[in-house]
């Protein structure tokens, strides 16, 4: 993948900046020095074909993977040097759901919001209003295995939320679902922009 954007009119207004990013798996070079900025509050749409480097480039911003050469600031922190800083302010919904079957819905949500540190009052009282705001009240008690597959992908961005991230990286977040879902989803994405949350999609074209 190849962008270059050297346009960065005040960089206040970014909570996001990825400067000269190059990846090589051995001799294979993924990215060849691109850079880019999102703004606060923003929906960016990060669009690709299969194989482009999306992966690649969302992995070392969220702390996955290091970078050969580049730099990546979030809100001011270095994900590359202060991976655990800037995780805290990062929510991550990946292509693929990767809750727990067993568990039920409240109990993913509280267990992602221990992770990261929230105590039990305060976890167990944001996963009743996102189960609420999700409209996933009913299947709270439900195991996952049971959720169909919209409802798993809304639980899935809710405990991407949970701990209040400024971005959110999603991934393909309405792939392999139904129409009405997908519509939903899309809604809730919006609804979570207004309300203040950076958004960051990625898509293949």
């Amino acid at each position: 993948m190849d962008i270059n954007n050297d346009t960065y009119n005040n960089e206040d207004e970014f909570i996001l900046e990825v400067k000269n990013l190059v990846k090589f798996y051995g001799n294979f070079e993924a990215l060849k020095g691109i850079n880019f900025a999102v703004k606060k509050g923003e929906i960016f749409g990060f669009l690709g074909p299969n194989g482009a480097g999306k992966t690649s480039t969302i992995n070392m911003i969220i702390g996955l993977a290091k970078p050969t050469s580049g730099s990546i600031t979030l809100s001011g922190a270095d994900c590359v040097k202060n991976v655990k800083k800037a995780q805290h302010l990062i929510g991550v919904v990946p292509d693929e759901n990767n809750l727990y079957d067993e568990m039920n819905g409240f109990d993913n949500l509280t267990f992602c919001a221990s992770l990261y540190g929230i105590k039990k009052d305060k976890r167990e009282k944001k996963a009743k209003e996102l189960l609420e705001q999700f409209n996933l009240l009913d299947a709270g008690e439900k195991p996952y295995k049971a959720y169909s597959k919209g409802m798993k992908r809304k639980l899935t961005i809710a405990a991407g939320i949970i701990h209040e991230p400024s971005i959110l990286f999603l991934d393909e977040p309405t792939t392999g679902i139904d129409v009405e879902s997908a519509r939903q989803i899309r809604k809730l994405i919006l609804d979570l922009n207004k309300s203040g949350t950076t958004i960051f999609l990625t898509t293949h074209c």
